[in-house]
């Protein structure tokens, strides 16, 4: 199962494990935005709607409070990882586009087949992607699909997903989006086609010791 599993490891492999991020101003070159990617906008409701799919579907899995707190716990970064998935969805999909790369739905179901039976059934492997991915069941199929364009695309480049062909791929498909990051999620690395963590030079972290304006 590892072989198959492999670039959804990747894919969750590159949302670095960040440190808490400092509250800053929105972004007011797109208000209500949590990112641009090209002529897309990810609204700060849609990122809000895809956590609360997540919170909900690990909610149903761990019905036992102390259980889901000490899951919630784990997953603290969870908004600025789903934004950098969504993110990442884009910039792969469009480089997928540009070296004439496609998935059929066929596809997808046959991954989802092969996956299903070594998981042992259609329950066991969304407990699987949720616990490790945090997918929810109903994105499951859409994951696959990323995972799939991004094999079908490092296999046009005649490379692997961990080589740097198929991430400078990647970074060229990001310049072209122009990824724009709300400063309250960090912003967007193209190099490395990687959401990161900044300090905004106007906010000051306010400290105990700190002296406040009178």
């Amino acid at each position: 199962m590892h072989r198959r599993r492999r670039p959804a490891l990747l894919l969750t492999a590159a949302i670095a494990a960040a440190a808490p991020l400092l509250a800053a101003c929105g972004n007011d070159a797109h208000p209500g935005a949590a990112a641009v990617v090209g002529d897309q906008r990810i609204t700060v409701a849609q990122l809000e709607n895809r956590v609360d799919e997540v919170r909900e579907a690990q909610r149903a899995a761990v019905p036992d409070e102390t259980q889901y707190q000490q899951v919630v716990a784990k997953t603290g970064t969870l908004t600025r990882d789903t934004l950098h998935g969504m993110v990442l969805d884009q910039v792969l999909h469009r480089a997928a586009q540009d070296a004439g790369v496609s998935v059929t739905r066929r596809e997808v179901q046959g991954m989802r087949g092969g996956l299903e039976e070594q998981a042992g059934g259609p329950a066991q492997l969304e407990t699987v992607w949720l616990q490790q991915y945090g997918v929810p069941p109903e994105r499951l199929d859409a994951n696959l699909r990323l995972q799939l364009e991004a094999q079908k695309l490092a296999q046009s480049l005649g490379t692997g997903t961990s080589r740097p062909e198929f991430w400078q791929a990647l970074s060229e498909a990001s310049k072209k989006l122009d990824v724009d990051l709300n400063p309250r999620y960090g912003a967007w690395d193209v190099q490395k086609s990687s959401r990161v963590d900044t300090r905004t030079p106007w906010v000051r972290e306010i400290t105990a010791g700190t002296p406040q304006p009178a």
